[in-house]
């Protein structure tokens, strides 16, 4: 397999255009022998079923919202097939129909991230991804579309985006605005020692107070511990963990550790999934250090800040959200 990696945006206004797109590149792939994956909501598979006929034996279908459901998760995932179809002398095709309709924004922020990221993490695969957008969408979603993705398709005709920017640059750009501050209630801790087995006693008491399941308290344990043992080995005192629960918006159990250290460049912050050979994009050398991105797989949404006031982690673990009362209290 010798095809190189592609990735395309796909912008459309009605259901025209997007066969008008994704059909030569759905059945191109099907004669090629590719590896051939659309993912997309029930409506669009059924327009898509129909519009290739016989050649929709050739395409696997997945559902958006499954597919969809994790950002490190799914480009984990992705990434894994791509290798894999790879090594079998394949190509792995997929169209992937974003889900943006219902994702409160700090998740939009983060897939925005991870189409970036593709850029980085799937050089040397040969895969060939296509991401319809369509025109109805919230206009910062398409423009951020725009910056994402190398090329545009138009057609069957792949032009180049003026507006693409290095995906380092643009994740620089995902974390320019500062953290909000934690709410004066939050629960402190001033870390001075490695005592790790208390520190995850306290945590673990705070959520297990929470609606959060033992399994999401276990996954925090385990990203707590990797965040505070980074801190106390490469950050600066004093270093301080601080736990609270948000209600408003999407819920969640929120986890701080800060401390006066700052991140060298080239950290990468755990952006890229660790690849099987050390020279391989995503390697140490691009960022995709093992303790940080495990820790992006553990929570919902990991926010991190570091410059000259030093350096703020920020996790969140969604809870689930409250039953609605039953009617007449039964």
């Amino acid at each position: 397999m010798s095809a190189s990696f592609t990735h395309r945006v796909l912008p459309y206004d009605g259901a025209d255009e997007f066969l008008g797109g994704a059909l030569p590149f759905l059945r191109d792939g099907v004669e090629a022998g590719d590896r051939v994956v659309a993912v997309t909501g029930v409506g669009r598979e059924e327009l898509l079923r129909d519009a290739l006929g016989p050649a929709a034996a050739g395409v696997e279908f997945a559902d958006a919202a499954g597919w969809y459901a994790h950002p490190s998760r799914t480009l984990a995932d992705c990434l894994g097939d791509a290798d894999n179809t790879a090594w079998q002398g394949r190509r792995l095709r997929v169209l992937g129909d974003p889900v943006w309709a219902t994702r409160p924004p700090l998740e939009v922020v983060e897939w925005q991230r991870v189409e970036a990221m593709l850029n980085v993490a799937f050089q040397g695969t040969g895969a060939s991804l296509l991401c319809p957008y369509a025109a109805s969408l919230p206009a910062g979603v398409v423009a951020a579309a725009r910056r994402t993705h190398p090329e545009t398709l138009r057609g069957a005709r792949a032009v180049p985006n003026p507006g693409y920017m290095d995906p380092w640059a643009y994740s620089a750009l995902c974390d320019s605005e500062p953290l909000p501050p934690p709410p004066g209630d939050a629960d402190a801790l001033k870390i001075d020692r490695p005592d790790l087995y208390w520190l995850r006693a306290y945590v673990g008491d705070y959520a297990r107070h929470t609606r959060l399941p033992e399994e999401g308290v276990q996954r925090l344990l385990v990203a707590v511990t990797e965040i505070v043992t980074n801190a106390l080995r490469h950050g600066e005192p004093p270093i301080v963990l601080r736990l609270w629960t948000e209600a408003t918006g999407e819920p969640a159990l929120v986890c701080e550790v800060t401390d006066e250290g700052r991140w060298p460049p080239g950290t990468g912050h755990g952006l890229v999934p660790p690849r099987t050979t050390p020279d391989a994009p995503g390697g140490d050398e691009g960022g995709g250090r093992f303790g940080l991105w495990a820790v992006r797989l553990l929570c919902s949404i990991v926010q991190i800040r570091t410059g000259d006031g030093g350096t703020t982690v920020r996790l969140r673990l969604a809870l689930p959200a409250v039953p609605a009362p039953s009617v007449n209290g039964a």
